[in-house]
C-alpha cells in the first residue's frame, strides 16, 4: 500500500508540473485557436480528374463522325490521278528516231503561206458543202516539238463530240489514222503526231479537214513546197 500511495503522489506531482510548463508556454490557448480557423475556414474546391481512357479504347466506341450530304458519297481522300480512257491507251504514239530535230526547222515564208491557204480555199469551193469543213493553216508548233493541233472553238463546239473520243483522220489515200479528241482543249492530241510525221507536214502546209461522220475526218494537204514548185 505504501508503495502505491508514493506513486500515485509522484504522477501527481508530474501532471502538475506538467500543467504549469503548458500554461508558460501558451499551447492550449495556441491549439484552441487552430481548431476555431479550421472550423470558420471554407473547405477549397475538389478538382475533378477525368478517368484515364486507356490507349485504343477510344477508338473501338467512338461513334463515326456525322458527314453533310453533300460530302457524304465522295471519296474519303483526294484523287489527283488522272484517269486516262481505254480508247486512249489504244492508239499508237510515235516517239525515238522519228523525232524531227528542233534545230533544223525550216520557216515557211509569208508568200508561200499565203499560197497554199488560197489552194485550200479553192478546194473547199469544189468539194461536198454537205459535210461541215475548215481550213487549218499549220505553224511550227503544229508539225515539231509539242504536236498539238488546236481546232476552230465554234466548229468543235457545233460538231464534235462533248466529252473526249477518238477521231479517225482518213488521207487521199484513204489511209487510216486514230487520234485522241479533248474536248475540253479542242484539239487533237495523241495520234496527231505520228500523222504529222507520217504525212511530212511542215511549216506552212495548209490542210482542209472535212467531217464527213460524226467522229471521222477526211483531210486533203496543200504542200508549201508546191508554191516553190509553181515559180520555177
Amino acid at each position: 500500500m505504501a508503495e502505491a500511495t508514493a506513486y500515485e503522489e509522484q504522477r501527481r506531482r508530474q501532471v502538475e508540473a506538467n500543467k504549469r510548463k503548458l500554461e508558460e508556454l501558451q499551447l492550449h490557448h495556441l491549439s484552441a485557436a487552430v481548431r476555431e480557423a479550421a472550423a470558420t475556414a471554407k473547405p477549397s474546391p475538389v478538382k475533378k480528374r477525368k478517368a484515364r481512357v486507356p490507349l485504343g479504347a477510344a477508338d473501338a466506341v467512338m461513334e463515326p463522325l456525322r458527314r453533310s450530304g453533300r460530302v457524304a458519297n465522295l471519296p474519303d481522300k483526294p484523287v489527283y490521278r488522272e484517269e486516262v480512257p481505254a480508247f486512249a491507251r489504244r492508239i499508237r504514239r510515235t516517239y525515238g528516231s522519228a523525232r524531227k530535230d528542233l534545230a533544223n526547222r525550216v520557216y515557211a515564208t509569208d508568200e508561200a503561206r499565203s499560197y497554199t491557204i488560197s489552194k485550200a480555199e479553192d478546194l473547199l469551193q469544189e468539194l461536198d458543202s454537205r459535210f461541215p469543213i475548215f481550213i487549218k493553216p499549220m505553224t511550227q508548233s503544229h508539225v515539231t516539238g509539242g504536236f498539238w493541233l488546236g481546232l476552230p472553238n465554234d466548229f468543235c463546239r457545233k460538231h464534235l463530240p462533248k466529252r473526249d473520243e477518238t477521231i479517225t483522220l482518213v488521207d487521199e489515200d484513204d489511209n487510216e489514222s486514230d487520234t485522241l479528241y479533248l474536248a475540253m482543249k479542242k484539239g487533237l492530241s495523241a495520234g496527231w503526231r505520228g500523222f504529222a510525221i507520217q504525212h511530212k507536214l511542215v511549216d506552212g502546209d495548209c490542210l482542209v479537214f472535212q467531217l464527213i461522220e460524226r467522229t471521222k475526218f477526211k483531210v486533203y494537204i496543200i504542200r508549201a513546197s508546191s508554191y516553190y514548185e509553181s515559180e520555177d
